[in-house]
């Protein structure tokens, strides 16, 4: 029988989860379905038994929250960051993984880059978060860096950090005012992304202090804020590998499968040339 997964969240847009899971099935030659779900935030709950009914299921805005209260078991990862992205179902019940902080180490160490002693993280969302709490656990000391009106939310992550990961050091800074040197700097912000893709989140001149550097970005997949680390020899990677790799690593729970490298890599090829594909339609 074919096994059923989806994609829930609210709007999906042109979503490139169910391209990729295809993807990945095929790599392993699994019978399964993947569709998106477009469910609203006031009908969640009432989906509770259809979803439980499923083989699994990944989550996305903005249901990463929402969903914990309506599982029956979370993750040790997931109940740290207080999200999830990928459950599965077993006999009715449904477990909650985030596979986000996965996707993000290996798209990093697939760009044989580190996290270093001094991690600046762009921005304060969900993205942000898992980055800042990851940068911690592997003991940096990590700069929460937004936008003036972002302060108070990444006042909330940086205490929220502090009481989960004792000995974490984390500071704040606007966008503008970022100083110092950085082993990495991550943008977990939009600034760059589809249709305003020639702005970048910080000053270029930021990255003359900078190591290596990761753009949760996907769309474009070669960003000004990227573009910028190259001119300077700096490693730098985009966010395609972390968008496969998370997906993977949900596959890998739902099947008990591993991917290698090699798969994944021609995952993330067929995955650019998709969104190329698209890009050019919507023009």
């Amino acid at each position: 029988m074919e096994q059923k997964f989806a994609v829930i969240g609210y709007p999906l847009g042109h979503t490139m989860s169910p391209f990729i899971h295809r993807k990945l099935f095929a790599k392993k030659e699994i019978e399964a379905s993947y569709t998106a779900k477009e469910i609203p935030p006031q009908a969640l709950a009432k989906q509770r038994a259809e979803l439980a009914a499923m083989d699994g299921f990944n989550v996305t805005i903005p249901h990463k929250e929402a969903m914990i209260p309506l599982l029956d078991g979370l993750d040790d990862r997931a109940a740290l960051y207080g999200a999830v992205n990928t459950v599965r179902c077993r006999g009715g019940k449904m477990t909650g993984y985030n596979t986000d902080c996965a996707g993000f180490l290996r798209a990093l160490s697939g760009g044989d880059i580190s996290f270093g002693d001094r991690v600046a993280v762009l921005g304060a969302g969900g993205a942000a978060r898992m980055m800042v709490f990851e940068a911690a656990v592997a003991k940096a000391a990590v700069t929460i860096a937004v936008r003036p009106s972002g302060l108070a939310r990444a006042q909330a992550v940086k205490e929220e950090a502090e009481r989960k990961l004792p000995g974490a050091s984390v500071s704040l800074s606007t966008l503008s005012e970022l100083s110092g040197a950085f082993s990495l700097l991550c943008n977990a912000t939009p600034c760059g992304m589809f249709p305003r893709s020639q702005e970048c989140p910080i000053a270029p001149q930021v990255l003359d202090r900078v190591q290596a550097v990761f753009d949760a970005i996907y769309n474009p997949a070669r960003t000004v804020l990227l573009q910028e680390a190259e001119k300077r020899g700096i490693p730098a990677v985009g966010g395609m590998p972390m968008l496969v790799w998370q997906a993977a690593v949900a596959q890998e729970l739902w099947f008990s499968v591993r991917f290698t490298e090699e798969e994944i890599a021609g995952v993330i090829a067929q995955a650019d040339e998709e969104l190329r594909r698209r890009s050019e339609q919507a023009e």
